[in-house]
């Protein structure tokens, strides 16, 4: 499978204290969303969104807008 790249990564706080992940791909963005805890309305969107994306119903680009908007929500984004 191909990966799906997204133009500017989304930089995310990690479960591991002072690392933070620059995420730029959809698969990465999948799986990064699987260790949160919250799952909000906005991380759902994300989760479909991967799950669109895979399946050829969405850009990257769409799924890097709602990564960050759930990472946000997460309160893991950082800026």
């Amino acid at each position: 499978m191909a990966t799906h790249w997204f133009s500017r990564p989304v930089y995310v706080k990690t479960d591991r204290p002072g690392v933070t992940y620059g995420c730029n791909n959809v698969e990465g963005a999948a799986e990064e969303l699987m260790k949160w805890t919250k799952m909000g309305p906005k991380w759902n969107l994300a989760v479909q969104a991967c799950i669109d994306a895979f399946e050829g119903r969405v850009s990257p680009k769409d799924v890097r807008k709602a990564f960050e908007a759930a990472a946000k929500e997460e309160g893991v984004l950082r800026d």
